[in-house]
């Protein structure tokens, strides 16, 4: 079942997806970086905040494969088929 944010993400247009996912990065590395040199209050944010950068790049991944052609579609699984034989 889907988290009340990914599906909130499925209603953002694609540049404010992509403006979302540079605005958290930069958060994270921010909050990182202080975590580093001071430590913060609360350090299970930066689980948080990774986490919802996965989601981000996962609903972006989801709009681009929904978007190819049918036949870039079958080579994709062509490839991934022959991947699972080895």
């Amino acid at each position: 079942m889907a988290s009340n944010k990914t599906l909130e993400l499925r209603d953002i247009s694609d540049s404010d997806l992509r403006d979302q996912l540079n605005e958290t990065t930069g958060s994270f590395e921010k909050m990182k970086f202080d975590h580093t040199v001071n430590g913060i209050e609360n350090p299970l944010q930066l689980r948080t905040v990774r986490r919802d950068i996965a989601r981000i790049k996962t609903e972006i991944r989801r709009r681009e494969l929904a978007s190819l052609p049918a036949e870039a579609l079958e080579k994709r699984d062509d490839i991934r088929r022959r991947r699972r034989k080895k």
